[in-house]
């Protein structure tokens, strides 16, 4: 038997209204990979802040190499030897790359910081992803799956025994993940314990040693993944199977053309893409890291200025300048950075999802009915099966998924025209991911024009219509995902030329 590194017995976590950790475990041994696995709201990332001295537990004990520990802080955590790579992005902007990776335990010379050895220090942990990345770059320069390495640089370089990595590859590339795994096999070569948080069950066979799963904040099994299956592991997650991975419905009937995009230019971003949107079709975008997929969508959206091109609706030029303009035009753009940009995370989850339709329950003399507003949320609550205490929980207080969910709601009140959803089931578990493709087919079978911007090759071929590749902010060509012959390698030729 391993020697077990981390270990929590009867861990209870309780949160005003929210019960998230009801008497669960968890054991690490030293040199394994051991995932955790759950929906949105298991708790998963809950156990894991407790690990890294974020939230006290309410009740239960941590063992840390057998001795009983109390981890009351971050740097306490730290100074045990337990390292986190969150989900969400916990940098300092401002900062340079070096800086943040040594926040907080900078190299000194004397009373001065020692800029010289951290660049070199930071560099020989950058050196081994192969990006490029200069530890004297800005990090608010960086693209965000350039920040995430920076994340993982940072937890690499504090030596730790035991290091969290919370969803780490949601917003790397293919080439990216490899290197990433390339690490987590050196790791635990040396012995390291990782605890590997995931929502793409996929990469589980490529590093994982056993799994643990929650449900609904309970603790349901471990098991070796070798003597498991990925269908098993899904029923332990949602207590029930879930047979169809990715319902497509064929196009609405009555499909129409709704927006043409002619032509469209940004300086430096995209450059001369020409496309159709019809209602009640799918239609996909992929692209590598830098394609300008999101760019693309953010000019639609009037997020970005255009600097040539068209934009039409049924036919008719639109002068799209802003979001607002955007919107008012039935365009609604779901972002991949749902916190930074989809929601107002310190209101609660009734405002957010009444925000683009407040003209819609307010007084003449602007007054909001606050009647209307518990009506209208309380119903998409139901709806999409957010996961809530109530419509006047905080956003900041729901998991990541539910977050997802309160962004979709919002702009389903609007009833939009042509909604580009980038990256949507980022961070979503399984069971919601397929809440939301049926939710997408809706929308489809409605007469809405859906865009999907996906790094997902599976989760594109099995949703959509037709697909438009890009490549360094142009349109590489546009195919039938429909045809047997527009396969995944078929797909990634075009994304690389």
């Amino acid at each position: 038997m391993c020697e077990v590194l981390l270990e929590a017995k009867g861990i209870v976590k309780e949160f005003p209204g929210v019960k998230a950790l009801n008497n669960v475990s968890f054991a690490l041994r030293k040199g394994e990979v051991h995932c955790l696995l759950g929906e949105n709201g298991a708790g998963k990332s809950t156990m894991m802040k407790i690990f890294a001295g974020i939230y006290p537990a309410t009740e239960g004990e941590v063992f840390l190499r057998g001795k009983k520990v109390e981890i009351t802080s971050p740097r306490a955590a730290q100074d045990m030897g337990i390292g986190i790579i969150h989900q969400e992005l916990n940098l300092c902007k401002h900062l340079t790359v070096a800086q943040n990776i040594f926040l907080g335990r900078e190299k000194m010379n004397g009373a001065v910081v020692n800029e010289a050895q951290m660049n070199r220090e930071a560099a020989a942990v950058l050196d081994s992803f192969h990006e490029g990345i200069d530890p004297r770059d800005r990090v608010s320069d960086l693209s965000i799956s350039k920040q995430q390495i920076v994340e993982i640089a940072k937890s690499l370089s504090q030596n730790a025994e035991v290091i969290i990595m919370d969803e780490p590859t949601s917003s790397l590339s293919g080439r990216e993940i490899d290197e990433l795994f390339k690490i987590i096999r050196k790791l635990k070569a040396d012995g390291k314990g990782i605890i590997y948080i995931s929502h793409k069950l996929d990469e589980l066979k490529e590093i994982c040693d056993r799994v643990t799963v929650y449900r609904d904040g309970e603790y349901i099994d471990s098991v070796e993944f070798k003597n498991t299956t990925i269908d098993k592991l899904v029923t332990m997650m949602v207590g029930r199977s879930i047979k169809e991975k990715f319902p497509y419905v064929e196009p609405n009937e009555t499909r129409h053309k709704l927006l043409e995009i002619k032509n469209l230019t940004v300086e430096g971003l995209i450059a001369d893409v020409s496309f159709d949107i019809y209602g009640g079709e799918a239609l996909g975008i992929f692209g590598l890291v830098g394609a300008g997929r999101t760019e693309l969508a953010k000019t639609i959206f009037g997020a970005i200025k255009k600097t040539s091109g068209e934009v039409l609706m049924k036919g008719r030029a639109l002068n799209i300048t802003s979001e607002r303009m955007a919107i008012k035009e039935g365009i609604v753009y779901a972002p991949e950075d749902r916190k930074r940009e989809g929601l107002a995370v310190k209101m609660t989850v009734a405002d957010n999802l009444v925000l683009p339709t407040l003209a819609d329950i307010c007084s003449c003399l602007g007054v909001v009915s606050r009647k209307k507003r518990s009506e209208r949320s309380q119903q998409k609550v139901d709806e999409l099966k957010i996961k809530t205490p109530s419509i006047d929980q905080i956003v900041n207080n729901l998991s990541g998924g539910n977050q997802q969910k309160v962004v979709i709601g919002k702009w389903l009140m609007h009833e939009p025209k042509v909604i580009i959803f980038d990256e949507p089931t980022r961070g979503i578990d399984v069971n919601a991911k397929v809440e939301f493709y049926k939710l997408f087919n809706t929308l489809k079978h409605q007469g809405v024009g859906v865009v999907l911007i996906s790094s997902e090759l599976p989760e594109i071929l099995g949703l959509t219509d037709r697909l438009m590749v890009m490549a360094s902010g142009k349109c590489q060509v546009m195919l039938n995902t429909r045809d047997k012959e527009t396969t995944q390698e078929k797909i990634m030729h075009y994304a690389t030329l």
